[in-house]
């Protein structure tokens, strides 16, 4: 390992902005080995972390933080929280609200499938996933799959949204898909956010917490995985839904067929 990834890390464990439960503060080893256990900030992020009521909004794979702090600063009376496992990542994020002193960010370092633990019921208004991995081929693992989205439906709030911005052609059909295999009520569908679609997306209102400023954030706020992309020409993605769902989520009819060209590039670009 790096001195400057080792420094980062030792930086990481002085910002207070950022919260890095070990395993064995998430996991229920003496029930079950894998079974997740609740978080003592679990329900209480408003009260305890926040100090306030204002909405909270969650960003899964965040990466250096970029969108997080960007919803931030554009949305002072929302609190943003933006998960990772990779903490050389988070330090950039971390560091930067620690530095300009943003009391409406937080981030958490650790796996997306310990998210039960950390979120309680109706805690949270809205999530984003930005350029998340498409999980080619695993569905289970597909942060906009049946297995996820029932984990989102036990913290988000009724009407609560999920936002998915990506390259991936492949997670964005089947995430559309997937909402209207199991009628979820599609807010806004986006083939080519920066092309096409941009005009048609102005005069929306894609947040419910965020309003018209969430029109802004979504061509103005730009991840570093999305810069990159753009770059090299990819088109980007959206596509946001409210997750309210009776009974379990149905996977949708898939042909995996029409995405094998993607499948074989899925990982040609490597950013670290």
């Amino acid at each position: 390992m790096g001195k400057d990834k080792l420094r980062k890390f030792r930086e990481n464990e002085t910002f207070a902005c950022l919260v890095q439960p070990s395993a064995d503060e998430l996991l229920d080893r003496e029930n079950g080995g894998g079974a997740v256990k609740d978080h003592s900030l679990k329900g209480r992020w408003a009260r305890d972390f926040f100090e306030n009521d204002n909405p909270i909004v969650v960003e899964l794979g965040c990466g250096k933080g970029d969108y997080t702090i960007g919803l931030a600063l554009n949305n002072p009376d929302v609190n943003f929280i933006g998960i990772d496992i990779k903490g050389a990542r988070l330090w950039k994020g971390a560091k930067y609200a620690t530095e300009h002193n943003l009391r409406n960010v937080a981030f958490i370092r650790t796996r997306i499938e310990f998210i039960t633990a950390l979120f309680g019921e109706g805690e949270i208004s809205e999530i984003w996933i930005t350029f998340a991995d498409p999980q080619i081929g695993r569905e289970k693992k597909r942060l906009t799959g049946p297995l996820f989205l029932e984990r989102y439906r036990s913290f988000l709030k009724k009407g609560g949204i999920v936002h998915l911005k990506t390259d991936s052609p492949y997670l964005h059909h089947y995430s559309k898909a997937m909402a209207e295999q199991n009628s979820l009520e599609i807010l806004a569908c986006a083939s080519d956010l920066y092309g096409r679609d941009r005009e048609s997306l102005k005069h929306s209102v894609l947040s419910s917490v965020c309003g018209e400023k969430s029109v802004e954030a979504l061509f103005n706020v730009q991840t570093f995985y999305e810069k990159h992309f753009l770059a090299q020409g990819y088109k980007i993605t959206y596509l946001s839904f409210r997750i309210d769902h009776d009974g379990g989520y149905l996977s949708p009819e898939w042909d995996e067929d029409l995405y094998k060209e993607e499948n074989h590039q899925a990982f040609a670009i490597q950013v670290h």
